[in-house]
C-alpha cells in the first residue's frame, strides 16, 4: 500500500546534472516533511536534503549546498531533487522518504546515481 518510487538516476560525467523524481502513495504526502537520502558503497545511509510539508524549511548537507535543489509538488505527491555540478563523491543509491524525525515509510528501490569519467 505504502509506496515510494524513485527514478531519474543514471551515469553522468563530473560536472553533469540529473533530476531525480520520487512519487509517493499510501500516506498523506502533504502532511509530512520529506527528504532525499543516499547510500554510497561501504557507507551508511545519510540525509542529503530536507523540505517541510509545504515546500519550505529546506536544508542540505554541507557537501551538496549550492549544487542540489530539493522541491515538491503536493498535488502530484511528488518530490524532486535537481542535482548540478555532480562529482564522484555523489555516487550513491538515492532514496526518498519522510523527513528525519518521522517514522519512515518502507524504503523504495532507490535510483542509482553514478558520477564518473
Amino acid at each position: 500500500q505504502v509506496q515510494l518510487v524513485e527514478s531519474g538516476g543514471g551515469l553522468v560525467q563530473p560536472g553533469g546534472s540529473l533530476r531525480l523524481t520520487c512519487t509517493a502513495s499510501g500516506f498523506t504526502f502533504s502532511m509530512y516533511a520529506m527528504a532525499w537520502y543516499r547510500q554510497a558503497p561501504g557507507k551508511e545511509r545519510e540525509v542529503v536534503a530536507t523540505i517541510n510539508s509545504i515546500g519550505g524549511g529546506i536544508d542540505y548537507i554541507d557537501s551538496v549546498k549550492g549544487r542540489f535543489s530539493i522541491s515538491r509538488d503536493n498535488a502530484r505527491e511528488t518530490l524532486y531533487l535537481q542535482m548540478d555540478y555532480l562529482n564522484p563523491e555523489d555516487t550513491a543509491v538515492y532514496y526518498c522518504n519522510k523527513g528525519p524525525g518521522w517514522r519512515p515509510a518502507y524504503w523504495g528501490q532507490g535510483t542509482q546515481v553514478t558520477v564518473s569519467s
